[in-house]
């Protein structure tokens, strides 16, 4: 299992097309939820992302939040296999890397109402009402350092 954190801007074409293809494959089919995930953030994000085997198993994006002075967004958080460990390992690198390179007083994320606990497992809390994100329940959650 091989742990990468890149820029846009550092991106292979290969990496780049297999992050969209592991979220269009989550996000848009197995949850039938068509959505623009092509949402201009990625330019401005570090993009992790675990490989096992050769192929991406997981991914995430973190970015400074626009208007939140050292706060750091966690985003588009989703592994190709569950029940892997791979879910939990690519959260935990995320906020390392996210430590590492911003020195963040915080840590902002939109979940899924069933994915809380996951999130919750890491220190974030729930700070909002359930509210609906392209027809799919979603809380805000805070975690500060």
């Amino acid at each position: 299992m091989k742990t990468l954190a890149k820029t846009f801007d550092e991106l292979t074409n290969t990496e780049l097309y297999e992050i969209m293809r592991l979220r269009q494959d989550v996000f848009v089919v197995e949850q039938n939820c068509p959505y623009f995930d092509l949402d201009g953030v990625d330019y401005k994000s570090v993009h992790v992302f675990i490989e096992d085997g050769g192929s991406l198993v997981a991914c995430l994006r973190i970015f400074p939040r626009d208007g939140e002075e050292g706060i750091i967004q966690v985003g588009r958080v989703v592994t190709r296999e569950r029940k892997k460990g791979y879910g939990a390992a690519i959260l935990s690198e995320g906020l390392r890397v996210a430590r590492e390179r911003f020195s963040p007083s915080g840590f902002y994320l939109e979940a899924q109402t069933y994915a809380v606990g996951y999130y919750a497992r890491e220190g974030f809390e729930v700070v909002s009402d359930e509210f609906l994100e392209d027809g799919i329940p979603h809380v805000q959650m805070r975690k500060y350092e």
